[in-house]
């Protein structure tokens, strides 16, 4: 016999099957959408009907012809403009705040300097910057489906306590539990609440809004102060069993090589991050270091696409270049076909994006949602 708990899971389940169908194919009638995710057409009803009223889906007009079969079919969307996912990107130097569709396409954003890198500072003022947002967002009648967090740091995929955020001098905090504790007071409703590492996130921004069918295996290489990655493999994140996975940039590129912000010698960092980069030369160098580590993670994942995004990538256009060069040259070498190389969709509003996404991307998999999140009050 089912328990109630049972029947609610499977129906969470089954509207995301729905919603990942529209996704992948917008414009799906509800009798292609049960012919394809092999539910009733009784239960496709009930759900988009429920997915309707929630704002999830709209119905596009006018209907579509039904081949002379009974009555035209309607086209089902993702609902562009009823629903917003918002997005926070903790960074070193500022504070990212994006309100982003279900589509993808970034409604506005919202950046600051970061006062203070002090946890509870950060949160007073996240909080500042959310609360007229939110408020705007309600007047209008958008439904805010949750916030996601991002942060330069290994964050654990099932708990969000952040383990070492070195470049913010977070070191085991319960971020995820302090943002929530601080939305509550200020009286911010905004739905589910997830904290993840920043490469990580924008990661999933370039898998859940890419065009058509998702590249996976998928690595985002964020290149900023420091140098992370966010991979994407079998649909899921891979973050390890800590949440470090992706950690490239303490990688040894060369032994003996510059000393590195972590005391050792010739991480990718050194090379690569912000601080080792101060002239045309550096740029050369550092685009070539980047593509020995595209090569490295190349061999370890057979990615579909390498993405790379961050400060260091928007302000040197020829780091890009000059890493694609050194794959291409490795690649000649090997016979084998080249791994796509290309920039960020989002530019330096990535890891927000990315943090938004994150909303998404549980909802659409409710068997993986873990302990990293918190519905809002």
């Amino acid at each position: 016999m089912q328990t109630t708990g049972d029947q609610q899971l499977l129906k969470r389940i089954n509207r995301s099957v729905l919603l990942r169908l529209i996704q992948q194919h917008s414009g799906l009638s509800r009798a292609r959408m049960a012919a394809q995710s092999g539910l009733t057409k009784s239960t496709v009803s009930v759900l988009v009907r429920e997915l309707l009223d929630e704002q999830w889906l709209v119905e596009a007009s006018p209907p579509v012809s039904g081949d002379g079969l009974g009555r035209p079919s309607t086209p089902l969307q993702l609902n562009a403009e009823g629903r917003v996912l918002i997005g926070m990107e903790v960074a070193v130097e500022c504070l990212r705040i994006v309100c982003v569709s279900l589509t993808g396409e970034v409604f506005s954003e919202h950046e600051v300097p970061l006062h203070s890198a002090e946890p509870q500072a950060v949160c007073t003022q996240a909080t500042a910057l959310l609360q007229p947002l939110c408020a705007d967002l309600a007047a209008r009648h958008i439904t805010i489906s949750g916030l996601g967090v991002c942060l330069p740091g290994a964050v654990h995929d099932s708990t969000g306590l952040v383990h070492f955020a070195p470049n913010l001098g977070w070191r085991n905090l319960d971020f995820l539990g302090m943002v929530r504790t601080a939305l509550a007071t200020a009286g911010i409703a905004c739905g589910t609440l997830y904290v993840q590492n920043d490469a990580d996130a924008a990661a999933l921004g370039e898998y859940e809004f890419g065009a058509g069918a998702k590249d996976d295996p998928l690595i985002f290489i964020n290149c900023d102060v420091g140098v992370g990655a966010g991979i994407v493999l079998n649909d899921r994140l891979f973050t390890g069993a800590r949440g470090a996975a992706g950690e490239i940039g303490h990688t040894i590129l060369q032994i003996d090589g510059p000393v590195c912000s972590c005391g050792r010698h010739g991480c990718a960092e050194a090379f690569i991050g912000a601080r080792a980069i101060r002239g045309s030369a550096d740029v050369a160098r550092a685009g070539h270091y980047l593509g020995v580590l595209i090569q490295n993670l190349d061999a370890l994942f057979n990615p579909k696409t390498v993405v790379i995004g961050g400060k260091i990538c928007a302000e040197h256009p020829g780091l890009l270049a000059q890493a694609q060069a050194t794959v291409a040259q490795y690649t000649r070498q090997s016979g084998m076909p080249m791994t796509e190389i290309r920039a960020a969709r989002y530019g330096l509003q990535a890891p927000a994006v990315g943090a938004a996404a994150l909303v998404f991307h549980r909802f659409l998999r409710p068997l993986s949602e873990g302990a990293n999140h918190v519905f809002g009050h």
